[in-house]
């Protein structure tokens, strides 16, 4: 039975005096050691953010707890709508058990459990089943407040520059005005579809758009009432997707499901571990290569909870072994045609996940064929090919990118200068820019990273303040030299 600390804090207001304590008591921010930089004497930010959801937050939290404090985060989404908690994720609850301590850094009271507690109690914390997807969305808004995360809103990132003097310029703009951040480092904290776009199958491009939509599209699921919905898919997306159709009124949902069966073991979770976590970066490429693919042909099982969410509604079908061969458009709406029927519908939402490709991304054009991928570098054994996780990007220990070996140097020092802490990171780093549970250990490797190689890059600045330090400790006045004394007696006979 567990028991509970009644000292601990009773509101939100306490639980922030207790924050502050264990940061103070943590020394937390450390003493600032960084180099000023300015161009034409505009200040240029060490380390620059794309993106101010999960990943982006933890790694500015990261960054001021190794002493690196000029840093700002740009999102597209006004505040409070950043990632995808309350756009398009349809589940009702996170799907990870609510002990993952997430982006607390270490911090007890940082954690959600912390926060949930201040507000409504130990009891109710145990109650709870899993976390409800709005709430984390609020502790998340928290969390940027009480840590004074620097975030700009509003703001798209809309071309990447890499400058000849080593810094790089970020494009950004709200739609009406544009504006230029120029920083040392950038980190892309750009979630799952970080370096390419959501992926639609051809079949989806035989009919008219608006008969398609990705499980990642914003889609006004009112709408969906008396309608007749296809979802594609069967993981944990096509299942939310359903879901949240049925919850809306639709007519009838039919899920198609590619395989003989839908995906019932979790190996990534089921063998996860603090070893997996630190221990998975020094693994050799190939079995990097065979840990991943071996994963993506098990695939991820959609959580039970969702699955029953679905099943509980009458009007939900489920076809196995019945992958999409055809869309036709027929009589005002879209004929789905299976190796098993044909089955009308009104809206098709494909579930079906995001790819890696540059060139649908125009913000990162200057990356483009720059960029060292897995495909350069490991050549799988027959057999175990696979196209996806060889375009990703093949990373640095810090998540950097790592430049193809026919650029020139300059440029090649300017692609390591940008990171990639968002899902592409997976084939070199593993499991820990993809969810909650090791996001505090991803955001650690990052920024002690990104501090050894400021530090590394500014050396010469820091062996001159080393060799200059001249602020003495003792004034000579602490002690007496015992032999004056011998010498005087010896003169004095």
């Amino acid at each position: 039975m567990e028991t509970y600390d009644m000292s601990r804090p009773a509101s939100l207001g306490a639980l922030e005096i207790r924050l502050k304590l264990d940061l103070l008591w943590l020394n937390q921010p450390p003493q600032a050691w960084m180099l000023a930089t300015e161009v034409n004497g505009a200040p240029v930010l060490d380390v620059a953010v794309v993106g101010a959801g999960l990943c982006g937050l933890v790694t500015l939290a990261a960054l001021k707890k190794v002493g690196i404090e000029n840093v700002r985060a740009y999102d597209r989404a006004p505040a409070g709508f950043e990632g995808p908690w309350i756009t398009y994720a349809r589940m009702e609850t996170l799907r990870t058990r609510k002990e993952a301590v997430g982006p607390a850094l270490g911090i007890p009271s940082l954690t959600f459990r912390a926060w949930f507690e201040a507000q409504y109690g130990a009891p109710a914390y145990l109650e709870m089943g899993l976390i409800p997807r709005p709430m984390w969305m609020d502790y998340l808004v928290w969390y940027r407040r009480v840590l004074g995360l620097d975030v700009a809103n509003g703001l798209a990132l809309s071309g990447l520059e890499l400058r000849s003097d080593g810094l790089l310029a970020l494009d950004l703009g709200d739609g009406e005005t544009a504006k230029k951040a120029l920083a040392r480092r950038v980190v892309l904290a750009t979630g799952l579809d970080g370096l390419g776009a959501p992926t639609l199958p051809d079949v989806a491009a035989r009919v008219p758009k608006r008969f398609v939509k990705h499980g990642a599209d914003l889609i006004d699921m009112s709408a969906l009432k008396g309608r007749r919905v296809a979802v594609v898919g069967a993981g944990a997306s096509a299942m939310d997707n359903a879901a949240a159709a049925l919850e809306a009124g639709a007519a009838r949902v039919d899920i198609f499901v590619r395989r003989a069966d839908i995906p019932r073991v979790d190996k990534f979770t089921g063998v996860g571990s603090q070893g997996m976590t630190h221990g998975y970066l020094g693994l050799p490429d190939a079995d990097k290569w065979t840990y991943m693919v071996a994963g993506e042909r098990a695939q991820i099982p959609p959580p039970r909870h969702s699955v029953l969410r679905v099943s509980r509604h009458p009007n939900a079908f489920f076809h196995v072994g019945s992958p999409v061969d055809d869309l036709a458009e027929a009589d005002g709406a879209v004929e789905v045609v299976t190796p098993k029927g044909r089955y009308a519908a009104d809206l098709v939402i494909f579930a079906t996940g995001f790819s890696i490709d540059f060139d649908k991304r125009a913000e990162f054009a200057a990356l483009k064929d720059k960029v060292l991928l897995w495909r350069d570098v490991h050549t799988p054994a027959a057999g175990w090919e696979h196209a996806g996780i060889g375009a990703a990007p093949y990373l640095g220990p810090a998540f950097e990118f790592q430049a193809k070996p026919d650029l020139d140097p300059a440029t090649a020092a300017a692609i390591s200068r940008i990171c990639c802490f968002a899902y592409p990171a997976v084939p070199s780093h593993g499991k820990i820019t993809s969810g909650i549970p090791s996001i505090s250990e991803g955001a650690t490797r990052l920024a002690t990273g990104l501090a050894r190689s400021l530090f590394v890059e500014d050396r010469a600045y820091h062996l001159d303040r080393f060799l200059g330090f001249d602020t003495p400790e003792l004034l000579g006045d602490e002690w007496t030299d015992a032999d004056i004394y011998e010498e005087m007696n010896r003169a004095n006979g």
